[in-house]
């Protein structure tokens, strides 16, 4: 699966001309290398103001909408940052373009624009959010088209804010992501506003709105396998759901059970064994082999024993797994744009990462990350150089909750882990010298070599959390299926591979090359010839490509936030 995409214009510049106004584009732009595209701020009123010209004298519903746009008030701060007043604008800079004739008097528009409201539920949205059951009275009213053109108007401009909204969201996301996160630096797509705002025009007269409704979602296989997955799930639950594995002491291979009956239904009902075998109390080999590949999706241990943690994953009520696929489908909408060319993906929730050439993956491996209260921070980045036999200089965190303990029980823990002790000016002290019960101005740094915690390789890039990619001694570790291990850093399974890829030159960066660097033993910071974006995410949904779900476990429980705020109403307000 790859992450390309290349956004609709309509959709990113409609978004574009909206969002300055909004706070989700004020987020800090990660360092580069490279040229980027200019940072979205708030433009000079003078820059965006759209001249006003009076409608035509002939026209008395285009009287009537310009007579409503005059009345227009700034509001004041919505779900987002001065969100109604961005839409009072933008509905306001539409209606001045087309001489505030009416955008929806053709009842084609209409009916495509009604079928786009009530789409967004298959997007995990709230069609509510966009007023839909009230125009669906308004335009289904048999009086409507003899109606005064003062409530005609009033419709129109409700329709047309709805109209923006629901694109902008389903291009950008509903909820702000800083809210949630104020670490958050993923900056969105620019493209000329004025180009966009044209665009939206041309969807109303080449009648395309339901065009622009399915332009809107980014444009990528997973995006639009979530979509299924969710409309399955959602078919699923009207069903009834799936099967209950009762409690009860751990199911085994081999066992005959009559809790084995249910756990075939519920296999069956998840799509891990044939339904030509949803019967039967006997826990045999097809069931076994089914059972682990559920485990195996639930990153938990695939011993194919129905333990606690199994029975657990099973009996995760299917409402809550519809929940769990809406937030992965807002996340999607945050990041799934303009990902192309060559970069790095770590999932964190997924304990894994990726790396991409030409928007295609290239190569993957299993990560380490930070335990839940130590957690791996969210952020993209550029990688800039990498650390060959790197020392260690202990965080004050670490130095205080882990190293310092340690210290107090064994006098020898420094010799034996070839722990430097030194002084504010860097001079090396004697661990004899310093009051361990209470060590002030002492910084602790481990020798590069054997035994190092960062191993024998960092890969770096700008950050303010002393976040990195590296090396570990712990290959151990990346045997469990939960690797919540470390204390924020992202440990990486066969890390030169990674660094081979990060050069791109044969010649002169070959394995062979790398192992020599290593080889000599001697600490050296090398900068890439190219930096390589980084990012960071946390995707709590896997989709495979036959669009089976697994999920993941919600390791520094962002879920439950980001879901209370999908469903928290966000009703327009009349402009």
């Amino acid at each position: 699966m790859t992450m390309e995409i290349r956004p609709c214009a309509l959709i990113a510049g409609i978004a574009l001309a909206v969002m300055p106004l909004l706070g989700t584009a004020q987020v800090a732009p990660a360092p580069s290398s490279t040229p980027s595209p200019p940072p979205i701020v708030a433009p000079d009123p003078a820059d965006i103001a759209t001249a006003v010209a009076p409608p035509p004298t002939d026209d008395p519903m285009a009287q009537a909408i310009y007579a409503r746009i005059q009345r227009m008030t700034p509001l004041q701060a919505g779900p987002l940052p001065r969100q109604d007043a961005a839409i009072g604008k933008a509905v306001s800079d539409f209606y001045a373009q087309r001489h505030y004739a009416a955008a929806w008097a053709d009842e084609d528009n209409v009916r495509q624009l009604l079928a786009g409201l009530a789409s967004t539920d298959g997007d995990g949205l709230l069609p509510e959010d966009y007023h839909l059951s009230a125009l669906k009275a308004a335009f289904g009213d048999p009086g409507w088209k003899d109606a005064p053109p003062a409530r005609r108007a009033e419709v129109e401009i409700e329709a047309s804010a709805a109209y923006i909204t629901a694109l902008i969201q389903l291009a950008r996301g509903k909820v702000d992501p800083v809210r949630l996160d104020p670490a958050w630096n993923f900056d969105p797509a620019a493209i000329d506003p004025q180009q966009g705002m044209s665009m939206l025009q041309t969807s109303i007269e080449e009648r395309s709105v339901e065009q622009a409704f399915a332009m809107a979602r980014p444009q990528h296989p997973l995006y639009a396998k979530l979509r299924d997955a969710l409309a399955g799930l959602r078919e699923q639950a009207a069903k009834g759901g799936w099967p209950v594995v009762a409690e009860g002491p751990t199911l085994k291979p081999g066992m005959t059970d009559p809790r084995v009956a249910s756990l075939r239904r519920r296999l069956v009902a998840g799509g891990y064994l044939d339904p030509t075998l949803a019967t039967g109390e006997h826990f045999d080999n097809p069931l076994a082999d089914a059972t682990k590949r559920f485990q195996a999706d639930q990153y938990l241990h695939a011993d194919g024993h129905v333990g606690a943690d199994t029975l657990a994953a099973l009996n995760v009520p299917i409402a809550e797994r519809i929940g769990q696929v809406r937030v992965n489908l807002e996340r999607a909408r945050w990041l799934l744009h303009a990902l192309q060319g060559t970069f790095v993906v770590v999932d964190v929730a997924g304990y894994k990462i990726r790396f991409y050439r030409d928007g295609q993956p290239v190569w993957t491996s299993r990560v380490q990350v930070g335990k839940p209260y130590r957690s791996t921070p969210i952020f993209r980045s550029q990688i800039t150089y990498v650390t060959f036999n790197p020392t260690w200089t202990i965080p004050p965190t670490i130095l205080k909750n882990d190293v310092l303990p340690k210290i107090r029980r064994n006098a020898g823990y420094l010799a034996a882990n070839r722990i430097r002790v030194l002084d504010g000016a860097g001079n090396r002290l004697s661990p004899a010298s310093v009051d361990w019960s209470n060590p002030r101005g002492i910084t602790l740094r481990q020798d590069a070599g054997p035994g190092n915690s960062l191993g024998r390789v960092v890969i770096r890039f700008p950050n303010s959390f002393a976040v990195y990619l590296h090396d570990t001694p712990h290959q151990e570790l990346f045997e469990q299926a939960k690797r919540d291990t470390s204390s924020g850093c992202i440990r990486v399974e066969h890390p030169l591979d990674l660094v081979q890829l990060l050069f791109n030159d044969p010649r002169n960066w070959s394995r062979e090359a790398i192992d020599a660097r290593i080889a000599a033993g001697k600490t050296q910071n090398v900068t890439l010839p190219t930096a390589v974006p980084v990012l960071l995410a946390y995707w709590t949904v896997d989709v495979d490509d036959d669009g089976k779900l697994a999920y993941k476990p919600d390791v520094y429980q962002r879920d439950g936030a980001l879901l209370a705020a999908l469903d928290r109403p966000q009703p327009l307000e009349a402009p």
